[in-house]
């Protein structure tokens, strides 16, 4: 079994900063893509940021140039680095990875329980 622990979620004005951290553990041989997602209330969830395990990245319209997804492949974890909030941007960010548990395996998608953004105006 794999486990996603985000953290880094928080309260802060509009125009800071937060640093998300994804951590996942368990068992696993490699991870593929790694992603940040975002659900409002009264919203469906949208990709927010996503990351391939060569370093690829790709971001939503609304977060470019604000956000900055990476990962360390050494310690399975990614991060979200986001600047310049705006009040726009609060909600629960979720994280997942295509995890392959073994070499033999096919790999599955899984996701963190989520952590609070909120911005405040």
């Amino acid at each position: 079994q794999v486990q996603l622990v985000e953290s880094g979620g928080g309260l802060v004005q509009a125009g800071g900063s937060l640093r998300l951290s994804c951590a996942a553990s368990g068992s696993i041989y490699s991870i593929n893509t790694m992603a940040w997602y975002r659900q409002a209330p009264g919203k469906e969830r949208e990709l927010v940021a996503h990351i391939t395990s060569d370093g690829a990245t790709n971001y939503a319209d609304s977060v470019k140039g604000r956000f900055t997804i990476s990962r360390d492949n050494a310690k399975n974890t990614a991060y979200l680095q986001m600047n310049s909030l705006k009040p726009e941007d609060t909600a629960v960010y979720y994280c997942n990875a295509l995890v392959r548990p073994r070499i033999t395996a096919l790999s599955t998608l899984y996701w963190g329980q989520g952590t609070q953004v909120t911005i405040s105006s």
